[in-house]
């Protein structure tokens, strides 16, 4: 009989066990295991990274300007040089030959001239003098007609003084030929001096380009050519030699690539922290001193201005950050890369960047129907775009349920964002995991979970 009793009792245990079990299974059959976090208050510095190489800020590659044999080489790389120094020297025989042989030119064409000027001023003096001629046998002619008239003179003298007059008019319209002829022989002279000293002019430049001198104070660091190579001038879609490369290396900058997605939160004058590969461990300030204004196809490196088609491939856009105080063992080409601070807030509010997540209007909604409530009709398409509209927010933990609260954002910092709206200090918010934050719905219930594990493998 106690048996019995035994019996029946565990049974009833037993039934009881399982009804608390099931019970509890069912109540947390739909909770959802997430990370969690506090809304604080802390400082953010929005940064926009890049990288590059060590340029100075003026250098020039000194290039051929004529076609000829290196026959000296004043300088050799690393050398400091100042403006004007003399850097090296092409053969020049040809052009100083042709220099001479203008000059030589030049000169006869100033004898020429001079020799025609005086041509000009001994026509006019001729003109003068047969001007007065024959204004004075005019005279003699007309005093000749009242005296032969009045049978004073004999018809022989008449006629002298006729012909003398007629004489000198035409030596008078010989005498402005003449001026017409050394005015325009003067002229043609003084062309030909001013030919002659544009031929000059050319030779002498055509000299001038076999030396090369440095247009300003800096470094020689390349000289790809040695002494007795021939060089070559550049033609169209043919670069010429390179005979050296100058840089003003007390401005050190940083020459970036920055991506087309950061470039518009870049200005001038903005501080940057840069480092480079061959200084390890340390780290120099600088500022953006300029920004390019033309986009850089990443996988060509050509600027979109020198393509025809238009391209959907990523841009960059380049970046010259200055170095405050550049070490002097820089040397161009290094390796650098560049921490632009784009943007700082003090004391405000932030939450880690992946707590922060998108849902669709539609989604927020309850969805709940009275028991036997007709269907209603299908949305409109002004109401099923609204549906559709995405909603940035985070899930905020109340009363053991993730509760999707809109949230308005400020500046990126590396891990956080400023929040400026829908949120208050001490909130706790999910901020993981990532899958969890994919998929979770509104008002589900969850429980925080926050020990580390380990990366799921892929």
């Amino acid at each position: 009989m106690n048996w019995k009793k035994v019996g029946i009792i565990a049974g009833a245990v037993i039934v009881l066990g399982s009804v608390v079990g099931f019970t509890v299974y069912q109540s947390r059959k739909n909770v959802v295991a997430v990370q969690s976090g506090r809304v604080v208050r802390e400082d953010l510095a929005s940064v926009v990274t890049a990288s590059g190489e060590v340029n100075p800020k003026t250098y020039v590659n000194i290039g051929a300007n004529a076609f000829g044999k290196i026959t000296h080489l004043y300088v050799k790389e690393g050398d400091k040089v100042k403006r004007g120094q003399l850097l090296a020297q092409i053969e020049n025989v040809q052009p100083a030959a042709d220099v001479s042989a203008m000059q030589a030119s030049l000169q006869a064409a100033h004898g020429d001239a001079a020799a025609a000027d005086a041509a000009y001023h001994t026509a006019v003096a001729d003109l003068a003098r047969a001007k007065a001629d024959a204004e004075q046998k005019k005279l003699d002619y007309e005093r000749a007609q009242g005296l032969f008239k009045d049978q004073l003179i004999s018809k022989q003298d008449y006629d002298a003084r006729k012909a003398a007059w007629e004489a000198s008019a035409s030596g008078l319209v010989q005498a402005q030929a003449r001026i017409v002829q050394t005015k325009a022989q003067q002229d043609a002279s003084h062309d030909r001096v001013k030919q002659a000293a544009a031929n000059l002019t050319h030779a002498s430049d055509v000299l001038q380009k076999t030396i090369y001198t440095a247009p300003f104070e800096g470094t020689i660091t390349n000289l790809p050519v040695r002494e007795g190579e021939t060089v070559v001038i550049g033609i169209q879609n043919q670069p010429g030699s390179t005979l050296m490369t100058l840089a003003d290396m007390s401005v050190i900058t940083a020459e970036v690539k920055v991506d087309e997605t950061d470039i518009v939160s870049v200005k001038l004058g903005q501080p940057a922290a840069v480092t480079i590969d061959a200084i390890p461990n340390k780290v120099f300030k600088g500022h953006v001193s300029e920004i390019g204004q033309n986009a850089i196809v990443r996988s060509t490196g050509v600027a979109t201005s020198q393509t025809l088609a238009s391209s959907q491939e990523a841009k960059d856009f380049k970046v010259k950050v200055t170095l405050d105080d550049p070490p002097q063992n820089l040397r161009p080409g290094l390796s650098t890369t560049a921490k632009i601070t784009t943007a700082t807030r003090s004391g405000v509010l932030a939450i880690p960047i992946q707590a922060l997540t998108i849902r669709q209007r539609a989604d927020l909604e309850p969805k709940t129907k009275a028991k036997g409530a007709v269907e209603a009709a299908p949305p409109s398409a002004t109401q099923a775009k609204k549906n559709k509209e995405e909603i940035q927010g985070v899930f905020v933990i109340r009363d053991r349920k993730a509760v999707f609260v809109p949230v308005e954002t400020g500046i990126t910092g590396t891990t956080d964002i400023e929040v400026t709206s829908g949120l208050k200090p001490g909130d706790e918010i999910v901020v993981g995991s990532y899958k969890v934050l994919r998929t979770l719905k509104n008002e589900a219930p969850v429980k925080i979970d926050n020990t580390v594990k380990k990366p799921e493998e892929s």
